[in-house]
């Protein structure tokens, strides 16, 4: 039976997924639009894993069963591009060589075309997270929450269908943390997008405010 989650949100299917016959995970699990799954364990868990398997570039040694359904739609066999899938990482892995604006351009759907229009979303872009004045600077000038700020929006520019999160507060201070955990979930839960959220920190599933899987080398929810 398909419910409103599995056809609006993001759907690990029976998924299991093994290495050199060894099983590392199990997840049979829903996120419903604006939800936060997160997933925690320690190294080697399986956390990236999974998150790899949904984006598209799991490593081939790996042994994958099971669909990923977004919105409705068996993604499973799709390339990494195909998939609607935003990513953000533990680094916000700014171009060096392009401008703050010129990161966001870069990040814009395609469909968008003129000047005018492209250079007026990047503005409204920074404008939302505080950054309005911020087109013409030089990412290397800019703070750890800053950098993160702009790689979030060059993330939700491009209009992904879900969002891919592995462990992209870890590296920002206490204070910072919290700020950028808000925005992150916030515009999330604001455009109905659901997340998977891979971290070992507890206070991120706190935040996240939605279930939590627990992987110790072999999880099924």
């Amino acid at each position: 039976m398909t419910s409103a989650t599995d056809t609006n949100g993001l759907r690990f299917d029976r998924v299991s997924i093994a290495l050199n016959g060894r099983p590392l995970l199990a997840v049979d699990r829903s996120i419903a639009p604006g939800e936060v799954l997160t997933v925690m364990g320690p190294s080697g868990s399986g956390k990236s894993t999974l998150l790899a398997f949904a984006a598209g570039f799991l490593d081939p040694v790996f042994e994958a069963e099971g669909r990923i359904v977004l919105a409705g739609t068996d993604i499973t066999d799709d390339p990494p591009e195909r998939r609607g899938m935003g990513l953000l990482f533990q680094d916000p892995l700014l171009f060096p060589h392009m401008s703050v604006g010129g990161n966001l351009m870069f990040g814009l759907r395609g469909s968008l075309s003129g000047a005018a229009a492209r250079t007026e979303a990047v503005r409204q872009a920074l404008a939302e997270v505080g950054l309005g004045e911020f087109a013409e600077r030089d990412p290397a000038t800019l703070s750890g929450g800053q950098k993160a700020r702009v790689a979030l929006m060059r993330t939700l520019l491009s209009e992904p269908r879900a969002l891919l999160l592995d462990e992209p507060f870890s590296k920002l201070d206490t204070k910072r943390r919290g700020q950028v955990r808000a925005l992150v979930f916030g515009e999330a839960a604001k455009r109905r997008l659901p997340v998977l959220l891979v971290t070992h920190d507890p206070a991120d599933a706190e935040a996240a405010g939605g279930p939590c899987i627990e992987l110790d080398g072999l999880a099924a929810t």
